[in-house]
């Protein structure tokens, strides 16, 4: 029977990390299903959604122990279950201002307040091509409940990104 692992990890960033952790996981009969990575500074974060049998599991926790340690790596892991189907509506939201603190909390606010839940949240930081300005930018995997109605929740969307200078899109994935 199919188990699951949800697995961070964050160490020092170096060429071959994403080989070694992923050669791990496959000696021991592991299958990555979900995963994110990203350099974050001098660092390299991971997260991911391990499957396999019990054996493999239980195997590849002790295997990753070991490799954290080698590696200088702060390793979590849970056993979990994989997330069922929901009546809800798959949408992006993208953001892109002028830096500025909290837009990640208001725009969770926003959505927690509505009961939107947040599947995933992007953001990245850059230098505008013409002007030098520094942009920030959000990306929002969401899922809105079928009981909302879209027109009215567009409305709110963009009169709150107009009240906070946000240049912002809501769109169904497609």
């Amino acid at each position: 029977m199919k188990q699951h692992l949800a697995i961070s990890a964050i160490g020092p960033d170096r060429t071959g990390l994403v080989h070694d952790l992923s050669k791990v996981i496959s000696d021991c009969g592991g299958s990555i299903g979900e995963s994110r990575m990203a350099s974050l500074g001098s660092e390299f974060a991971m997260v991911m959604l391990v499957s396999g049998n019990w054996h493999s599991l239980a195997k590849l926790e002790t295997e990753l122990a070991r490799f954290a340690e080698e590696g200088g790596l702060v390793v979590n892991l849970r056993r979990t279950e994989p997330r069922g189907a929901r009546a809800e509506l798959p949408y992006t939201i993208d953001v892109l201002c002028l830096e500025q603190t909290g837009v990640v909390a208001a725009l969770a606010g926003f959505c927690a307040k509505r009961g939107i839940d947040i599947a995933a949240v992007t953001t990245s930081n850059y230098a505008a091509a013409h002007t030098g300005a520094q942009m920030f930018s959000v990306q929002l995997d969401i899922s809105i409940p079928e009981r909302l109605h879209l027109g009215q929740l567009r409305e709110e969307f963009l009169d709150f990104c107009d009240a906070r200078n946000l240049d912002a899109i809501l769109e169904a994935v497609k």
